[in-house]
């Protein structure tokens, strides 16, 4: 496996639960299983490379006078986007709409520290003895 694309799979791994654990904490988020669960982190992550970029900068200026509040609004505009294209994933609620991203943060972040700190998904170079 090309060791490129394993730390990928681990943050998509990490995203996918971290989304179960918004679908326990969140209500109004709701994934059918873990496959959705995994479909739906990579959704996230096309989402961000691509149209969150866009709508961060159209939306500067009112994130420059809500002192950074309005990111709330973009991060849930994200994720209600990648809902939308995944079937078995869905937001329901202006509760989930803002609250969702920040606990899927939260608990993302926690597992890709958890993860690199027992290094795992790390590539390792072999190291001779010379």
């Amino acid at each position: 496996m090309n060791s490129n694309i394993v730390p990928y799979l681990v943050t998509t791994l990490a995203t996918a639960l971290g989304l179960l654990v918004d679908d326990l904490v969140v209500p109004g988020i709701e994934i059918a299983n873990f496959p959705a669960a995994l479909i739906a982190a990579a959704a996230i992550g096309f989402v961000n490379a691509t149209i969150r970029p866009i709508l961060s900068i159209l939306s500067l200026p009112i994130n420059f006078l809500s002192l950074g509040l309005f990111s709330l609004v973009v991060n849930g505009v994200c994720l209600w986007l990648a809902a939308i294209l995944v079937p078995g994933f869905a937001i329901h609620g202006l509760l989930a709409f803002i609250l969702g991203p920040v606990v899927l943060s939260l608990a993302s972040s926690f597992l890709n520290n958890y993860f690199a700190e027992k290094k795992i998904g790390q590539t390792s170079t072999l190291t001779s003895n010379n």
